[in-house]
């Protein structure tokens, strides 16, 4: 295969510092010391708030006279509001510090509280646009710890932050020119007591991340070959861990994948995100669990700019007759097997909807990103394909 040298250039960047393993939530009240803060603010979501875990961790800050305010007023898909009373209550209670305390969503929303913490200019002046966001004169980040609770999104390991414009119906991406955690602390033993369906869906985003920076024509070996790890390491542990949420091996693995995931995206994401964002913006649906219904399809969709180097990962993932179809079919099977449902229209998402999504989609970037690049009309096939459950547009 011919290669034109001129195609072989990248900007990359690489993630935070990361303490990683069972146990290691122990070291919050240190973290947050070396941080200089004494009055975080923890970040969270409704029902993670109830859970005994985050009684835990909020009496150990206790005991280290770490006074910690709780804020918890965060959607499954973040909205703007989420963010802009998050700082309210930042600033209203003189905190100098965010602790990010959760899933996706509340990370999320944590990291963009952090980013606007000092600034006077509203939220949606801080969307990425490009690579970067171009605010002039703009005040630090608050110092931010981020805790995962699940194994999917790697929004640990990750700049920007996916917030809802509820007006315009869109989800936007808000950071910061030196937006990223402080420190994540990863600890595997935070998801035992995951839902075997909350596990399948936040896998399934760990894998979109992955697969989709593998596919993505973008020079970047680094992340490559990290998204080459995430996978296997998803195939071989992900249905153990929705199966048997005990395994804490399994629980291990699926949180390493799931922060390669965010390392590996740097090199790009896809037609799965892009379809993605427009369903939880518009629908409200679970992130992972959109990108694990729509992976098949906008993996058939792409076959023809894929097909050979999804051979060549059958070959990693050790599938017999390495080539596209040996891929697709693990994939249909991963998502039977876990109770992923096969069509959008299990989800909601009817033949009515699909002409909004798809000029929505096709404004997105991933969908810019994509394999073959998704207009409106590639969109409107994708959404065809996905809705009626037709692997050929």
């Amino acid at each position: 295969m011919e290669i034109d040298p001129a195609t072989l250039r990248g900007d990359w960047r690489y993630p935070t510092n990361v303490r990683f393993g069972p146990g290691r939530i122990d070291e919050l009240p240190g973290a947050c010391r070396s941080l200089g803060m004494t009055r975080p603010l923890l970040v969270t979501d409704p029902g993670l708030l109830e859970l005994p875990m985050t009684a835990g961790v909020l009496g150990a800050n206790r005991s280290a006279g770490i006074a910690t305010t709780v804020y918890s007023d965060v959607k499954g898909n973040p909205v703007a509001r989420n963010v802009v009373d998050g700082v309210a209550v930042y600033r209203g209670n003189g905190c100098n510090g965010v602790i990010a305390f959760g899933g996706g969503s509340s990370i999320d929303a944590a990291k963009a509280i952090a980013n606007l913490s000092g600034q006077t200019r509203p939220i949606w002046d801080f969307t990425i646009i490009g690579d970067d966001v171009e605010v002039d004169d703009i005040a630090p980040p608050a110092p931010l710890i981020a805790v995962p609770t699940t194994a999917g999104t790697g929004s640990e390991a990750s700049r920007g932050a996916i917030i809802v414009d509820e007006e315009a119906q869109t989800k936007r991406n808000v950071s910061h020119p030196d937006a990223m955690p402080n420190l994540a602390i990863v600890d595997p033993e935070l998801t035992l007591g995951l839902p075997a369906d909350i596990t399948a869906a936040t896998g399934m985003d760990a894998l979109s991340h992955n697969l989709e920076a593998y596919c993505t024509k973008q020079f970047h070996p680094f992340s490559e070959s990290v998204a080459l790890g995430g996978i296997r390491l998803i195939k071989e542990w992900l249905s153990v861990a929705v199966h048997d949420g005990g395994n804490l091996v399994a629980r291990t693995y699926m949180m390493a994948a799931s922060s390669m995931g965010a390392v590996a995206f740097q090199k790009g994401l896809g037609g799965m995100h892009a379809m993605s964002h427009p369903i939880g913006a518009v629908h409200d649906v679970h992130h992972g669990l959109t990108n694990g219904v729509v992976m098949p399809y906008v993996l058939a969709f792409n076959r023809p700019a894929i097909a050979e180097r999804m051979t060549g990962l059958a070959r990693h993932l050790d599938l017999p007759n390495p080539s596209f179809d040996a891929v697709l079919d693990w994939v249909v099977a991963l998502r039977r097997d876990i109770g992923i449902p096969h069509t959008l229209s299990e989800v909601g998402i009817r033949e009515e909807h699909a002409g909004r999504l798809a000029a929505m989609t096709a404004q997105e970037r991933p969908g810019r990103n994509n394999p073959i690049p998704l207009g409106e009309e590639e969109s409107r096939r994708l959404y065809a394909m996905a809705i009626n459950g037709e692997f050929k547009a």
